[in-house]
């Protein structure tokens, strides 16, 4: 077999395109490319339109009916390019999925509906329409003249008014100096006053007495050294605020029998190891022994057994002494007389300006003169302030002071006295049966104790307030109910005396 049978790719190629021609001639040149690109669509699958190309072009090289590369198929028509997608399996399941657009929604019409659409609604009313629902055709103005004499009977009127108000004037100065318009309201009573040519709070800052001189600078006294704004501060003074001193203090942990027990022995240990360590220093001499009955022989030794008689004597005097040494102590820690009435009044104090608390009491009945002692003593000595109206249909205490005196005598009224008793009528020295009203002795016209079962005492009004109102402790006697009501609208507290008086 010869090569160019066997090895067709090595053989000579005998391809006419592939021969050397001599140069032709440019009308040779263009039916040439015309026989090439006819032959060419003929045998293509695709039919493709023929193009009518260029004369410059250049004519191919060879004549075998082969086809045209795809990309020549479809010249003169414009198609899209496709995106080339990859066809291996990698590349297929990384490829991201293809979103459909969603088709452009629809738009809504908001305009509304036309002039000539709302004309032609038969259910349309007019009158509640807009001015844009119906068309209106606009009308000229004509021209309006006033009347001849318009003028001069505005003019007449207004003198005939001012007229009218000079005689009301001279009918008020003459009411004025006869003295008859006490009574008489007239408008010269509520005319506003001018106002003043300069205002107080501007009269430190400018130098003169009205403000025709303000857009001078040079009288102003701002930057001088004599006004009144200066570069100090003042900082006010700081108050206490109220409400702390109603704060109730904090109660102390109460402790259990064993807990005290192992806190006064630790305290007692903690004493006893300094009182060693100052003994040890040399800086407290050390203390002579505490002999009792119990450890005497222990203690004295051989001193105890020569001479048991002295020694038990000698801790007899011992004993004694340490005895009276305590007694003393302990007296010399109690206050006198003094100081505990000191203590309890500034406690008292204390307990006020908390807050003042008011009581309002209803006996129905005083002439038990126990009674009105206890109310009377218990006050004073609970620092309370009030009154005690006597009257012979009922009577009423008032009393005020802090929380605590007043919640003391708060039980004494309710609770402690019995308000049913009666004991005899004592006077005191120096007095006369005679000066004590028959209404308020304990004994009746026949010598017998009257009877109080009946009597009782209500609390009628509990409460606080900013002062106190009355300055001391005091009764008052009133034997009229005028006499009652003077005696507390002094204090502005008859109203209680109302309240006391409806009550059943």
């Amino acid at each position: 077999m010869s090569k160019s049978k066997d090895s067709p790719i090595l053989s000579p190629r005998h391809d006419i395109s592939s021969r050397v021609d001599k140069p032709q001639s440019a009308g040779e040149k263009l039916a040439s490319l015309k026989a090439r690109v006819a032959a060419a669509v003929g045998n293509s699958k695709s039919k493709v339109p023929s193009i009518s190309l260029p004369s410059s072009m250049g004519t191919a090289r060879g004549g075998l009916n082969v086809d045209l590369h795809p990309s020549l198929q479809n010249m003169g028509q414009y198609k899209p390019t496709k995106t080339l997608t990859p066809k291996f399996a990698t590349s297929l399941g990384n490829a991201r999925p293809k979103v459909e657009k969603p088709a452009p929604k629809k738009q809504l019409d908001l305009s509304g509906p036309s002039t000539e659409e709302i004309r032609n609604n038969p259910y349309f009313d007019n009158s509640l329409g807009g001015q844009t629902a119906t068309l209106k055709n606009r009308h000229s103005r004509s021209l309006i003249f006033n009347q001849k004499g318009k003028y001069i009977e505005q003019g007449v009127a207004l003198r005939r008014q001012a007229a009218l108000e000079a005689l009301k004037k001279r009918i008020a100065d003459a009411s004025k100096k006869i003295g008859i318009d006490d009574d008489v309201a007239t408008e010269s009573k509520y005319i506003m006053e001018a106002p003043p040519d300069i205002e107080w709070w501007d009269e430190g800052l400018v130098d003169g007495k009205n403000y025709d001189t303000i857009e001078n600078s040079r009288l102003l006294k701002i930057d001088t050294a004599d006004s009144i704004i200066t570069e100090f501060i003042q900082h006010p003074v700081l108050l206490e605020p109220p409400q702390e001193k109603n704060t109730p203090a904090l109660k102390p942990m109460f402790l259990t029998a064993k807990e005290q027990a192992k806190l006064r022995r630790q305290r007692r240990m903690a004493e006893l190891k300094e009182e060693q360590a100052k003994i040890r220093l040399g800086l407290v001499p050390a203390p002579p022994p505490k002999v009792k009955k119990g450890n005497l022989m222990r203690v004295l030794g051989e001193e105890a057994v020569k001479d048991p008689t002295a020694v038990e004597a000698r801790v007899n005097r011992e004993i004694a002494a340490r005895h009276e040494t305590h007694i003393e102590a302990n007296e010399g820690r109690k206050l006198t007389k003094e100081q505990r009435h000191e203590k309890l009044a500034l406690n008292q104090e204390k307990d006020a300006a908390k807050g003042i608390h008011v009581l309002v009491f209803k006996i129905n009945n005083l002439a038990n003169g126990a009674h009105r002692f206890k109310i009377g003593k218990n006050a004073e000595q609970w620092a309370l302030t009030g009154v005690c109206v006597i009257h012979p249909r009922f009577c009423l205490v008032i009393v005020e002071g802090g929380e605590h005196s007043i919640r003391q005598y708060k039980k004494l009224m309710l609770n402690r006295i019995d308000w049913t008793e009666n004991s005899p009528t004592r006077f005191k020295e120096g007095t006369k049966a005679e000066a004590l009203q028959d209404w308020l002795k304990a004994e009746d016209e026949k010598g017998e104790l009257k009877d109080l079962a009946l009597n009782k005492c209500d609390l009628l009004f509990e409460g606080e307030q900013k002062t106190r109102v009355f300055r001391k402790w005091g009764s008052k006697v009133c034997e009229t109910e005028s006499a009652a009501r003077d005696a507390l609208t002094r204090a502005k507290m008859d109203s209680f005396w109302t309240m006391a008086k409806n009550k059943p």
